[in-house]
């Protein structure tokens, strides 16, 4: 669903030489993966995620989505911010239904899609109330529900969760898991948090320091704990570890 192929991207410097943030780059993301992607700070995680949005372009190197190159932003990709991006003279269902506006759907089929997506994300009770009215928790699923509303193939996620508290965080994972596997859209994730990375990933891709480069992707196989969490299993940390190692210089060569 998502090819990235040998992509290095420049940014022009005031004085010196150019700046590479990331370095031939190539990785694929099947239909209805869920991916994520860690690294140290500085490295072009975030760079990554706006060439694959179509926010910015490649200095060189092929995007593509669903075989198609990428030329700029499109309503086959979904994006999810740390910032929660919403418009605060809009409820939570209009902000949900701002995405179907413009991809010209009637306004009652409108309405029922809102609807259906608040219930996705348990805010009903919440429809007509505006963001400021809401937790920063409930901010970020009203985001999740307008990417997913107007049926993208492809969520991008960049650091959605890193502002809220710990509890709240682990709650919209189990929330995110959840609407994933209901609604088999292709996800790829950006965190800081190894933990994250693993609780949520398919697969893990490790990032260098700048200028990034994919170091490894780590699949991640771990049993099914019933109602237990996963987090406390011995492959749970093994992962963690494994990741952290693939990290440790990394994180000591960015500083």
């Amino acid at each position: 669903m998502i090819g990235v192929r040998n992509i290095t991207k420049t940014f022009p410097a005031r004085s010196g030489p150019e700046l590479t943030a990331l370095e031939n780059i190539s990785l694929d993301i099947a239909a209805g993966e869920f991916v994520t992607l860690v690294g140290p700070s500085g490295c072009g995680k975030s760079t990554l995620l706006d060439l694959i949005a179509g926010l910015t372009e490649p200095t060189s190197g092929e995007l593509t989505i669903g075989g198609h190159p990428i030329t700029g932003p499109g309503l086959d990709r979904g994006v999810v911010f740390q910032q929660y991006a919403l418009f605060p003279w809009r409820t939570a269902q209009a902000n949900i239904e701002f995405g179907l506006e413009v991809k010209g759907v009637p306004r009652r089929l409108r309405a029922e899609r809102a609807r259906e997506m608040l219930a996705l994300v348990g805010l009903t009770a919440f429809a007509h109330s505006y963001p400021h009215e809401l937790s920063g928790g409930m901010r970020q699923r009203v985001a999740i529900a307008r990417s997913l509303a107007y049926e993208p193939a492809v969520l991008l996620m960049d650091e959605p969760y890193a502002a809220l508290d710990a509890q709240t965080r682990e709650s919209l994972q189990e929330d995110l898991l959840a609407i994933w596997k209901r609604t088999g859209t292709t996800v790829l994730f950006i965190t800081h948090s190894i933990e994250e990375a693993v609780y949520l990933g398919q697969r893990v891709a490790v990032m260098t320091a700048r200028p990034g480069r994919i170091k490894r992707v780590v699949d991640i196989d771990l049993p099914d704990s019933g109602a237990g969490d996963p987090r406390s299993e011995p492959e749970f940390v093994r992962y963690r570890r494994d990741i952290w190692e693939l990290l440790h210089d990394e994180v000591r060569a960015g500083v």
